[in-house]
């Protein structure tokens, strides 16, 4: 009698459906706090598949959640389906064309990421009611981890307060649990007021709210000697006050990341620009606002969640690519550069390799370069063990946030490789949950460290997310 309680052959029951998800929600990119209509989709697919629906978590309207089974331990599998501004790109190419001029793109992958964390849900769901086992899943659809923290509002206002336990994925050009590294970070406005003038006949009676922003950036920059080295500070202009270079501009506004490894230097790093900001003010005779617009924490690692991870990978194997797929991925490399696709390797720490598509796993903590970037997922870390996996669905090499990632969206080395990180959560999930040992290692883990350095969200409790209206609303 076949073994119906096998993660692998229950994904299978699902994968045409949940790939079909992918499909939609890649074919409808929405950014930030926007994604109304993959959030639908997402919920419509959460209760055809039995799962027991709350809507607006955590009071985000595109925040969504499924809960299957009873009793036992509490796991979460993390979806996401934001897109990213100015990426539409046509799919299934390899040059760069836009779908919608200047409009959106999944360049990230999150229609992929969604999809197959709520695939990873559905095949848990089915051993759990298959084998009577004690235990809930859940799938949490998470929006605007573009720059919009979702995770770090949900985990703060208590969505997670009683999971025992995490997963979650990102695609990307190669199979390995992922590095327990990112940067906390801080999204910060700075808006300048001043006085308008005639730029000629009476500029002494102007007081510059664009020469404020510009001081600010000169100030900061000097900072840059004197800040931890994996630390990163950004900014891009909100509002330069106008086109007309013969009026004092009288507002202007800019946004600033800042970004450090550890969430205690960020959070000193943000006073210290804020001071930055107020020595521009004063040194132009203008005024200054402050308005955070969102903040994450670092990376909270979890040795033994990423062993389980990596013993389910393991397992499995690479992701099974054919000649198609690998024809494919050899056109949009060769569009990319030599040093992207080196980048890649030494990620890994291996020579590059005559490879198109890596359809093996790469052995956990190689050692390689250390390239960090910034997510949501971090607060989440932090609350709860957790552990994340990258499966390749894309040329090795592939920028995210690139119109090459947007192009190979729906091809077939996307769908095998979300496929195949669902088989690795749902395993993940399905040790953890039958597994007590294991799940108590990880816990007492997780609060050892926590014991060293307590969680302090980087968010002040009355901020509120940046939601805004639906379009049928508005």
């Amino acid at each position: 009698m076949q073994n119906t309680s096998e993660i692998p052959q229950l994904v299978a029951r699902h994968q045409d459906d949940l790939v079909g998800l992918a499909n939609r929600v890649w074919a409808m990119p929405e950014t930030l706090y926007g994604e109304f209509r993959s959030c639908a989709e997402h919920t419509a697919m959460l209760r055809d598949k039995g799962f027991a629906v709350t809507e607006n978590l955590a009071g985000i309207p595109t925040a969504v959640m499924g809960e299957a089974g009873t009793g036992g331990p509490v796991i979460a599998i993390l979806g996401e389906y934001d897109a990213l501004p100015g990426l539409s790109q046509v799919a299934g190419v390899d040059y760069p064309q836009e779908l919608d001029q200047g409009g959106p793109g999944h360049g990230c992958g999150h229609n992929l990421l969604g999809s197959a964390a709520l695939l990873a849900a559905c095949a848990v769901k089915d051993w759990l009611e298959a084998t009577g086992t004690p235990g809930r899943v859940r799938y949490y659809g998470c929006p605007a981890e573009e720059g919009g923290a979702a995770k770090a509002f949900m985990v703060r206002d208590g969505a997670f307060d009683d999971v025992d336990a995490a997963v979650t994925w990102h695609p990307g050009g190669m199979t390995r649990v992922d590095d327990p590294l990112s940067l906390a970070n801080t999204r910060m406005d700075f808006h300048f007021s001043g006085r308008a003038a005639h730029a000629a006949a009476q500029p002494h009676l102007g007081r510059s709210a664009l020469d404020a922003v510009e001081l600010m950036s000169v100030g900061v920059n000097y900072m840059r000697e004197h800040m931890p080295q994996d630390a990163r500070i950004h900014y891009a202009y909100l509002d330069a006050g106008g086109k007309a270079p013969n009026v004092v501009q009288a507002r202007a506004s800019v946004r600033y990341s800042i970004r450090a490894l550890k969430l205690h230097e960020m959070l000193a790093l943000v006073e210290r620009v804020k001071k930055v900001a107020e020595g521009a003010a004063l040194m132009t005779e203008t005024t200054v606002e402050f308005k955070m617009f969102a903040a994450v924490s670092n990376h909270f690692e979890n040795l033994t969640m990423d062993q389980v991870m990596q013993e389910a990978l393991d397992e499995l194997g690479g992701v099974p690519f054919d000649d198609a797929d690998r024809a494919y991925a050899a056109r949009i490399q060769a569009t990319l550069s030599d040093s992207d696709v080196a980048a890649e390797w030494s990620v890994v720490n291996q020579p590059p390799r005559d490879a198109a598509l890596c359809d093996w796993v790469v052995p956990m903590r190689p050692g390689g370069e250390v390239l960090i970037g910034s997510t949501d997922v971090g607060d989440v870390t932090w609350k709860v063990p957790t552990t994340e996996v990258l499966v390749a669905t894309a040329a090795i090499g592939t920028p995210l946030h690139s119109w090459q990632m947007t192009a190979q969206g729906l091809s077939g080395a996307a769908h095998k490789g979300m496929i195949h990180a669902a088989k690795a959560m749902g395993r993940v999930a399905q040790i953890v949950i039958s597994d007590p040992a294991r799940l108590a290692e990880a816990k007492a883990e997780h609060a050892r460290r926590l014991a060293l350095t307590p969680y302090v969200c980087p968010m002040p409790k009355d901020h509120k997310p940046p939601i805004i209206p639906r379009p049928d609303a508005a």
